[in-house]
């Protein structure tokens, strides 16, 4: 590692400097950002990880630390994605010198402020956002096991969390399940009741036509009734 005073006068784009291929085994990436995925924050979040800006001999630079930035020890782990450079959009080179800490100006920072000191592409508003979507958009994966290991946490995570919201449902409603069977229950004998009341209504009915058919005609008398089989004159 070398602090970053060290690699100030450092050119990071440099035209009369022919690029070597891409060495992934050797970490070789020249002109290219580089990403790996963070831990746990990648796994929830796949497009955040941690960024470098690569030499034209493929040296990776990358913020490791407060007031720190490291050359040719990528922190977090292994290149999982890579964005190569167009060494003709550069206006000026070198890295830029500045104090760079975790919060306020970070990896992602470091990435961004060199690309506008080197004015990349003429534009000098380069910041966390369009570097993160860029390098989502835009960037190469290094092999199938790079792609595996950035984004099969997140659904593994996803699938999980579906997994357990459902047991916590499932515990939700089994809880609810007497109270239902209560409800039921009312509703059914509510039911019952009406059923009966109208079946006593339609009995009643009944037995009104039929005394009508055999023409009894019912007077009433005291504490009793008189059926008579004519009619009263």
């Amino acid at each position: 590692m070398e602090a970053e005073g060290d690699i100030e006068g450092d050119s990071v784009l440099q035209k009369t400097i022919p690029l070597g291929p891409i060495d992934s085994r050797r970490a070789r990436f020249p002109c290219c950002i580089v990403w790996t995925p963070l831990p746990f924050i990648s796994w929830l979040i796949p497009f955040i990880g941690h960024v470098g800006i690569c030499r034209e001999d493929g040296v990776i630079l990358d913020f490791a630390g407060p007031n720190f930035v490291s050359v040719d020890n990528f922190a977090f782990g292994a290149v999982a994605r890579y964005l190569p450079l167009d060494r003709s959009k550069e206006e000026h080179s070198g890295v830029p010198a500045q104090i760079y800490n975790l919060f306020t100006c970070n990896c992602h920072s470091f990435v961004a402020n060199s690309l506008n000191h080197l004015s990349y592409g003429g534009r000098e508003d380069w910041n966390l956002v369009n570097l993160a979507a860029w390098i989502f958009l835009g960037g190469r994966w290094v092999d199938r096991g790079a792609l595996l290991r950035s984004l099969s946490p997140f659904p593994v995570l996803l699938l999980l969390g579906f997994l357990l919201s459902g047991v916590h449902l499932h515990d939700r409603v089994a809880s609810l399940l007497p109270c239902a069977h209560r409800l039921v229950l009312v509703r059914y004998v509510l039911l019952q009741e009406h059923d009966q009341a109208l079946a006593d209504q339609f009995g009643e009915r009944e037995r009104e036509r039929e005394r009508e058919r055999e023409g009894q005609t019912e007077l009433p008398y005291g504490d009793c009734t008189i059926i008579c089989n004519s009619p009263i004159i």
